[in-house]
C-alpha cells in the first residue's frame, strides 16, 4: 500500500466519525498498553476478534490475509481459523461481502473501513490506539437509541455494542452543568444542574437543579455503571479489548515493527562505524602539526 492510499483513506476515516467529534470532546481517554503491540499472542487473538466480532460489517480493504505472517501465523492457521469464506485465499483482501447501500440502509451510514483507523484516530487527546480501547469499553444501554446501545466516546453512537456479551450490560449517568442566563440570587448567573441516569436496561431517568454560587462554569461528566451478566470480568474483558486494538493499531501501520527493529540495527552501525572513522580520522591527522 503506497503513502498516497494511506493517507486518503485517512482522511475519509476521519470524515466518517467527523460527526460525532464535538460531543467526544473532553472525555478522557485510557492509556492503551502499549506493549501489547509487541506480545505476538496478543496480537493473534485480536486478529481473532477482529475476524469474528469485526469483520462481519467493517472491512479492512488494505490488509491481506497473508500479512498476519508478520504476527506469527502460518497460511494454514490463517486459511483454518481466519478466512471464513469457503472460497477465499490467504492472499484476499480483508473485505465484507455485504454491500455499502445495505449496510447504510440498516445502519444509517456505511461502516467505515478499518484498515488505518489507529492513525485517523490519534489527536492531541491521545493516540488512536487510546481512542479506540477506550471507545470499546465505553458502551452503556440506552432504550432511547434504535440500537439499544450508546457510547460515552462516540454519543449517539449508530454502532450497537458487539462485545456485550463478554462485557455484559451496564448503566452509566450523565452530569452536565449548563448556564441559563438568568441572574442568580447573588447577581450572577444562574446555573442548571441536569443528572441523566440509564439503568443496565437502558431506562432513562432525568432530574434537573437550579445552582447559585461563584465559580461555577458548564461542565459534563460521564461515570459508568458496573457491567452485568458478561461471560468476562471486567479486568479479563479489559485485556480482550487491548488485544484487540493492539491488532488494529498493528493493521494501521503493518511494517512499524520491522522499522524498530531496522531501527536498531542502523543506530548500532552507525554507532560502530562512528568509531572506526574517528580513529582513522586521528590516523590520519597525527603527523599534521
Amino acid at each position: 500500500m503506497n503513502l498516497v492510499t494511506r493517507i486518503l483513506v485517512a482522511i475519509a476515516a476521519s470524515l466518517s466519525f467527523g460527526a460525532a467529534s464535538a460531543a467526544e470532546a473532553g472525555y478522557p481517554l485510557d492509556p492503551f498498553p502499549t506493549h501489547k503491540l509487541t506480545d505476538e499472542p496478543s496480537l493473534q487473538n485480536g486478529a481473532k476478534l477482529f475476524v469474528n466480532y469485526c469483520l462481519n460489517c467493517h472491512s479492512a480493504s488494505l490488509m491481506r490475509y497473508n500479512r498476519l505472517r508478520d504476527i506469527g501465523l502460518t497460511d494454514e492457521q490463517i486459511r483454518e481459523y481466519l478466512v471464513l469464506d469457503p472460497q477465499g485465499k490467504v492472499g484476499d483482501l480483508m473485505k465484507i461481502a455485504m454491500r455499502p447501500a445495505d449496510s447504510k440502509a440498516w445502519f444509517g451510514a456505511t461502516p467505515p473501513d478499518l484498515s488505518v483507523t489507529a492513525r485517523a484516530r490519534s489527536s492531541g487527546a491521545g493516540s488512536g490506539a487510546d481512542w479506540i480501547y477506550t471507545y470499546l469499553r465505553a458502551y452503556y444501554r440506552d432504550d432511547t437509541r434504535p440500537t439499544g446501545w450508546n457510547n460515552t466516546v462516540y454519543e449517539g453512537v449508530g454502532m450497537p455494542n458487539v462485545l456485550w456479551e463478554l462485557q455484559g450490560m451496564r448503566g452509566a449517568t450523565l452530569e452536565e452543568i449548563r448556564e441559563v442566563g438568568e441572574p442568580s440570587a447573588n447577581g450572577g448567573t444562574s446555573f442548571v444542574k441536569s443528572t441523566v441516569v440509564f439503568d443496565a436496561h437502558g431506562n432513562r431517568a432525568e432530574t434537573t437543579e437550579k445552582l447559585d454560587g461563584h465559580g461555577l462554569h458548564p461542565s459534563r461528566h460521564w461515570t459508568l455503571g458496573n457491567a452485568q451478566g458478561g461471560t468476562l470480568s471486567q479486568a479479563q474483558f479489559d485485556d480482550t479489548v487491548a488485544d484487540l486494538t493492539a491488532f488494529l493499531a498493528y493493521m494501521s501501520d503493518p511494517s512499524a515493527r520491522t522499522r524498530v527493529r531496522l531501527g536498531v540495527w542502523v543506530l548500532l552501525f552507525l554507532g560502530v562505524f562512528t568509531v572506526f572513522a574517528w580513529m582513522l580520522n586521528r590516523e590520519y591527522w597525527k603527523d599534521v602539526k
